[in-house]
């Protein structure tokens, strides 16, 4: 039976992310147990990326991930999923660290403020320590790569320990592709809403 291929060309949320591991939930009741995940991802968030990390390396299958354009951030943790990762020869792999948004108005006491820090520090830890132990480094290697903003040709991806195999073939023909995508949706505007018009005064002329 062949790999069930999931294509994965989508930021990792918490929609996309879920429907990741329903299509896998749905296809290992059929008894599937191999899945071939293409990746290409600018990463997302933090709690989704090692949530699906974990529960794809926690299943009782054989997972093969393959880059297939660019995985970026959090997107490298959940491409180290695969217990064989493969790379197009034409791709990339992009570090950088942690970051939290704050609202413009938001005022944060003291605590607050350490709270996120440390929140920071703890997500950068995993992050490194998931990274660290597929690709056979040091944490303190992947930490850097993420201060830095390090970026990786498959080349470079290899011998850095992260890809097994640069290969451009994707999967065999006829093989089922479950395709996960994202789209942002456009801001709709409220339609104006009309005000009453006002009487208009002359302006004195100007010489």
């Amino acid at each position: 039976m062949k790999p069930v291929v999931i294509r994965f060309f989508a930021p990792v949320i918490d929609v996309t992310v879920n429907a990741l591991m329903s299509a896998v939930d749905q296809k290992m009741k059929q008894g599937i147990e191999k899945f071939i995940i293409l990746i290409s991802s600018p990463g997302g968030s933090v709690i989704h990326g090692l949530s699906a990390y974990n529960y794809l390396k926690g299943l009782p299958a054989s997972i093969t991930t393959h880059n297939f354009g660019s995985v970026d951030s959090i997107g490298i943790v959940l491409y180290c999923a695969g217990s064989r990762r493969l790379s197009v020869p034409q791709a990339r792999f992009l570090f950088h660290g942690v970051n939290v948004q704050f609202r413009g108005d938001q005022n944060l006491e003291e605590k607050v403020l350490e709270e996120r820090l440390k929140g920071l520090r703890v997500d950068m830890e995993n992050i490194a320590r998931v990274i660290a132990a597929n690709a056979g480094r040091d944490a303190k290697d992947v930490t850097d790569a993420m201060i830095e903003g390090r970026m990786l040709n498959p080349e470079e991806a290899k011998s850095w320990g992260l890809v097994h195999e640069i290969k451009s073939e994707l999967f065999e023909a006829g093989s089922e592709v479950i395709a996960i995508q994202f789209q942002q949706q456009p801001v709709q505007k409220p339609p104006p809403q009309q005000q009453p018009q006002q009487p208009q005064q002359s302006q004195p002329r100007r010489l």
